[in-house]
């Protein structure tokens, strides 16, 4: 699956177009279409819901820029989305050497903003009874938990593939990665995953 939005690829290329030439109501409703997959790409990443929305605002803003360089080799999606974890990358640099901050998951109010997104996509398959609810928002807490303390380049495989639902070769082309570097770090990035529920469930209770 390619990177989608609320719009047909047809209406994609032609706001593009239209962007291009100048037309502001177009760059609304182009950016629009993605601004929430942004978040959510970069909330993951920095595990923070703050700096998140200010990294999304950096992205559009970032795209505005430079719309006029992107000449369709890949989806404006792809080359979005490029843009979003590039600076999701260089924020998390920057603070670690400024402050040493951990990637663990935060506790409290800031996981149910971290868990939203797998739960719009839990909530948008199906619905669930009050039980089955809450076992579910369980799971996904510990999901985002473990997602969270990976390794900064194997969580964006996780986010890329297993969240954003992006075909290998657009992980490809986000990343600027060949396509079976791709496809081993989505293995290591998967495995890492499945190690670190593991030592979560097999820890006992405190």
């Amino acid at each position: 699956m390619t990177p989608t939005s609320l719009l047909s690829p047809k209406r994609e290329a032609q706001l593009v177009q239209q962007v291009q030439r100048g037309d502001r109501g177009a760059l609304g409703e182009l950016l629009g279409a993605y601004q929430k997959r942004v978040y959510h790409v970069c909330l993951r990443m920095v595990c923070h819901a703050d700096d998140a929305s200010d990294l999304t605002q950096d992205v559009l803003l970032r795209a505005v820029q430079h719309i006029q360089k992107f000449r369709g080799d890949s989806q404006f999606g792809t080359w979005l989305f490029r843009i979003a974890m590039n600076q999701s990358i260089s924020h998390l640099r920057k603070r670690r050497v400024r402050d040493a901050v951990s990637l663990e998951a935060p506790t409290g109010p800031a996981m149910d903003d971290q868990a939203a997104p797998l739960k719009a996509m839990i909530d948008q398959q199906r619905e669930l009874g009050l039980d089955q609810s809450v076992e579910t928002m369980e799971q996904i807490t510990q999901l985002t938990d473990a997602i969270d303390r990976l390794d900064v380049g194997l969580r964006t495989m996780i986010i890329l593939r297993d969240l954003q639902e992006l075909e290998y070769q657009d992980i490809a082309d986000v990343l600027g990665i060949p396509l079976g570097t791709v496809k081993s770090r989505l293995f290591r990035a998967r495995l890492a995953l499945r190690n670190v529920l593991d030592v979560k469930t097999d820890k006992p209770d405190q």
